[in-house]
């Protein structure tokens, strides 16, 4: 369920009634108090007077009809106030703006009823800004009791390592698959370029002919077969349906051999693919099996980080939080005690230092010559133990003529989802 604003539609409501509340203050013409010379008067207040007008004609006496106050005291009024003259004395508020410039403004607008609305408005105005202040900040602060971003911060520094690790112990792993596969790849084209076409044409299509045109064309073995492709070969001079029957036994040739194929590693012979084999053997080897354990521990916790963390995110920030339906932040006060949980074991189990120490043991950076006879001296003394590492690696999937049970391999770990950004 999304979180409605209540009050936070109060407050606006409240803003905008004390802002209509201003703006008719504002709207009232400008007045100022004069004083009336009261030249005849009426028992009821009717009377007609005189004022100074400044804004007209660079000031001049004006007269006209007003209603007097008929209970001010008898001194003021005529002839009392003036005997000579018979005139009363009282006084008006008179406009010093707008289109009524210099004019009286009428009695019965005193001061307390030209602003009687602005004045109501203003209360019912501060009235629902105070509920909407008071009632949204005690709602926000039952809502933000269960936001805790350092410990979601936390908890995402612990998960980047963990899953740092595991993708540290997936690249030292690839290496090695790479650097196989690119072996065996030489060792299988030496096996083909070792075939003569001749054999092949015997396989696919016995024509002595045919077999002298590839020959001559520069098709001498299987894998000359296999790079030129039925197009090649039918530009060599063969016909459509003998060059697709000799690519055929060509590739056939290719996959018997790489299904029969035993791989040595033969460090005397030591070419580029070997050494890169066996440099990146010796990087698996010398982590050891505490490295690859802790990648293991990496990647189960970083699973449940990753769950975790995705219910936690409205506890991430306070504005998340805020934002959050009901559900969502009882969801992310649960994930946060589940957080705190996980942290606290991997802080007791020490860890962090264990993944950054992998990482590190893991990523170790070849150093050309050195690193490469390092590796094939460290193979000499170990070569049952390399092979067996290099068998785990590549799952069992390669003939090695290893004898012995394997344990666990380096490289088998849990299948993750793919980790959350910053928007975890």
């Amino acid at each position: 369920m999304r979180h409605r604003p209540f009050f936070r539609w109060v407050l606006t409501l409240g803003v905008v009634v004390f802002g209509c509340s201003a703006y008719l203050y504002a709207s009232y013409p400008d007045t100022r108090q004069t004083d009336l010379t009261v030249i005849s008067e009426q028992h009821d207040g009717r009377c007609t007077v005189r004022w100074n007008d400044p804004y007209h004609d660079g000031g001049r006496q004006r007269e006209g009809a007003y209603h007097c106050d008929p209970d001010r005291d008898a001194l003021l009024k005529a002839p009392g106030y003036d005997p000579d003259t018979a005139y009363g004395w009282d006084t008006a508020f008179m406009y010093t703006e707008g289109p009524h410039k210099g004019d009286l403004e009428p009695s019965d607008l005193d001061e307390e009823n030209r602003f009687a609305l602005s004045d109501e408005l203003v209360l019912l105005g501060v009235a629902l800004i105070a509920i909407g202040l008071i009632g949204g900040n005690t709602r926000a602060a039952m809502r933000l009791s269960g936001a805790h971003p350092k410990t979601v911060a936390r908890a995402r520094k612990l998960y980047e390592a963990a899953d740092q690790v595991v993708r540290d112990q997936a690249q030292a792993c690839e290496a090695v698959r790479t650097a196989w596969n690119a072996l065996r790849r030489e060792q299988i084209e030496a096996e083909l370029s070792a075939v003569p076409v001749a054999h092949l044409f015997k396989e696919a299509a016995p024509d002595g002919t045919a077999a002298q045109h590839a020959e001559t064309a520069g098709a001498r073995t299987a894998r000359d077969v296999l790079e030129a492709g039925v197009l090649g070969l039918e530009q060599m001079g063969l016909g459509h349906r003998s060059a697709e029957r000799l690519h055929a036994a060509a590739r056939h040739r290719a996959q018997n051999i790489e299904a029969d194929l035993t791989v040595r590693i033969d460090p005397t012979r030591s070419g580029p693919h070997t050494a890169a084999l066996l440099t990146a053997l010796h990087v698996l080897q010398q982590a050891g099996t505490e490295a690859h354990r802790t990648a293991r521990t990496g990647a189960e916790l970083a699973t449940a980080l990753e769950e975790a963390l995705t219910e936690a995110e409205p506890a991430s920030s306070y504005l998340n939080m805020l934002r959050g339906g009901r559900d969502q932040r009882e969801t992310a006060r649960a994930a946060v005690t589940e957080l705190r949980t996980l942290m606290a074991t991997a802080d007791r189990d020490g860890l962090p230092a264990r993944f950054a120490q992998a990482s590190v043991d893991l990523l170790r950076a070849p150093d050309d010559r050195n690193d490469a006879l390092s590796a094939r001296v460290d193979f000499e003394s170990s070569t049952g133990q390399y092979y067996r590492l290099l068998a785990q690696v590549v799952d069992g999937r390669t003939p090695l003529q290893v004898t012995g049970d394997l344990p666990e391999g380096p490289c088998v770990v849990p299948a993750r989802k793919k980790a959350r950004s910053r928007a975890v």
